[in-house]
């Protein structure tokens, strides 16, 4: 395969697109969160991949589970951990069964601070979709991804 292989300018071109569409709808959101409840698009997730942890089994998320969801370093996921505990919206504590475990759970302010901005971080995603879709580079993308129906984790 060379440089100038249609194949490879093909995929080339693909993964361009698909990186302006999330470029555009992280920058979006961002801003809508920003502006409307003080939460940049990491923190929001974080707060959203909490908050659905519960109790019993495979309930409750370590950190590298945290981090992996939300797509940060393990590192990177402690520091914003530390940052969003510090608001007061998230608490830290060791795990019952493993004491090198730490678990953490968002807190009563964290719940409704997110509960808050669902609505907005839904309607800005909807909005950043629906002006992307106007764009016929990224119409199939934004179809693809409208289209794209997850299984649930199972860990």
């Amino acid at each position: 395969m060379t440089a100038t292989d249609p194949a490879l300018t093909a995929l080339s071109q693909g993964w361009c697109a698909l990186s302006l569409l999330h470029s555009r709808i992280d920058t979006h959101i961002e801003k809508a969160l920003q502006s409307g409840h003080d939460l940049s698009v990491r923190e929001y997730s974080l707060l959203d991949v909490l908050s659905r942890q519960h109790n019993g089994p495979g309930g409750h998320l370590r950190m590298q589970q945290v981090a992996d969801a939300v797509v940060l370093s393990q590192s990177a996921t402690t520091r914003l951990v530390s940052r969003l505990e510090n608001r007061g919206l998230l608490t830290r504590y060791l795990c019952d069964t493993d004491r090198r475990g730490i678990y953490t759970d968002v807190t009563e302010a964290g719940q409704a601070l997110l509960a808050e901005a669902r609505p907005t971080n839904d309607a800005a995603l909807r909005e950043a979709l629906d002006e992307a879709a106007k764009n016929s580079e990224l119409a199939p993308l934004v179809k693809a991804v409208e289209e794209l129906r997850l299984p649930a984790p199972t860990e």
